[in-house]
C-alpha cells in the first residue's frame, strides 16, 4: 500500500470545486497518506437535484475503475453519495461518502443535527438519505440557502446567506451542531462556527478522516 493514495472524486466537472475539496484536505496531511483529489470531467458543472447525481454515477464509477491500482481508498466527494454502494461492490478498498460521513460525524458532535443545503431541490434527497439512514429523530431542520454550486463561489453573498441560515438551524430548528450540506462549500466552516457558535461539519473533510483511520486500521 505504500505510496498509494486517498482519492477523493468530485464527481461534478468543476475544477474550482475540486481544488476548493483538495484545501480542505490540508488539515489531514499530516497522517502520512497522500490524498489526491480529481475532477470527473463528464460529471455536470454542478449537482443540484437528484437526476444530475445519478447520471454522474457510471463515469465515476469507471473513473474509480482506472485509479483503483493506485488508490488506498475513495471519497465520493458530492452530498449525495452517488454511487457509494455500488463503488462499495465492485472494490474492497474503504469507500466513503460525504454526506453519510457527515451526519455520523455530527451524531458524535450534538443530539440534533441541521443541514444547509444549496437549494430546494436537494432537500428530498438528503431526506430520503437520512430515511434510510435511521437518523431523521436527530435531524433538526435542513434548510436552503437558495445558491446553486456556481454561485458559491461569490464569498460575501454565501457567507451572508449561510450565517443566516445557520442561525436559523441553531435558534428556530434547535440544531446543535450544523453539516455543510456540498462539497463546495469548505471556505466558509471556520467563519460559520465563530459566529453561531456551534461546531460545523465539512462533509468532504468528516469522510477522508473516516477513510483514513480505515485505511490506517486496515478494515
Amino acid at each position: 500500500m505504500t505510496g498509494h493514495a486517498l482519492i477523493v472524486i468530485n464527481p461534478n466537472s468543476s475544477d474550482t470545486v475540486t481544488a476548493g475539496i483538495d484545501r480542505a484536505m490540508d488539515p489531514l496531511r499530516g497522517f502520512g497518506i497522500p490524498i489526491r483529489c480529481v475532477t470527473l470531467a463528464e460529471g455536470p458543472p454542478g449537482i443540484e437535484d437528484q437526476a444530475q447525481a445519478d447520471l454522474t454515477i457510471a463515469p465515476m464509477l469507471a473513473l474509480a475503475g482506472r485509479l483503483e491500482a493506485e488508490a488506498a481508498g475513495f471519497v465520493i466527494a458530492c452530498f449525495g453519495d452517488p454511487g457509494l454502494h455500488a463503488l462499495r461492490a465492485r472494490t474492497a478498498l474503504p469507500v466513503l461518502g460525504i454526506q453519510e460521513a457527515a451526519v455520523t460525524t455530527a451524531l458524535t458532535l450534538g443530539q440534533r443535527f441541521g443541514v444547509i443545503a444549496i437549494l430546494p431541490a436537494s432537500i428530498p434527497r438528503h431526506l430520503r438519505a437520512f430515511g434510510a439512514m435511521g437518523v431523521t429523530d436527530r435531524l433538526a431542520g435542513d434548510r436552503a440557502l437558495g445558491l446553486g454550486v456556481a454561485d458559491l463561489a461569490d464569498a460575501d453573498r454565501t457567507l451572508a446567506a449561510m450565517l443566516d441560515t445557520g442561525r436559523a438551524l441553531r435558534d428556530t430548528d434547535g440544531a446543535e451542531v450544523l453539516i455543510m450540506g456540498c462539497a463546495g462549500m469548505s471556505q466558509y466552516r471556520d467563519r460559520l462556527a465563530a459566529e453561531t457558535g456551534l461546531p460545523v461539519v465539512e462533509p468532504c473533510q468528516a469522510a477522508a478522516a473516516m477513510a483514513l483511520g480505515r485505511i490506517a486500521l486496515g478494515y
